[in-house]
């Protein structure tokens, strides 16, 4: 299945929301799951980025599903990047 990163940086909306409720961490999770992928990993950070988030998801169109209703709830600004494994990519490039 297709792997995802969704690099995360919180709004002061989501600072505030995840200081009242801690837990909503976990809530948002089963939210991915929800809409049909799967949190496989997940750091919090520090630097320019909250959160490092590695995804799965069948397809594209499932991710930008997951990251456009993220995004749109206002408590977050999302990147998502497409992974690949090294092997894939090695195949890949030899083509």
């Amino acid at each position: 299945m297709p792997t995802y990163v969704l690099l995360t940086t919180l709004t002061v909306q989501g600072v505030q929301t995840l200081k009242a409720n801690p837990d909503r961490l976990r809530q948002v999770n089963a939210d991915v799951e929800e809409l049909g992928a799967k949190v496989l990993h997940q750091w919090a950070t520090l630097g320019p980025f909250d959160f490092v988030n590695i995804v799965e998801a069948p397809d594209a169109e499932t991710i930008a599903r997951v990251s456009i209703a993220l995004a749109a709830r206002g408590s977050a600004k999302l990147q998502t990047l497409q992974a690949f494994s090294i092997e894939d990519f090695l195949k890949n490039v030899s083509r």
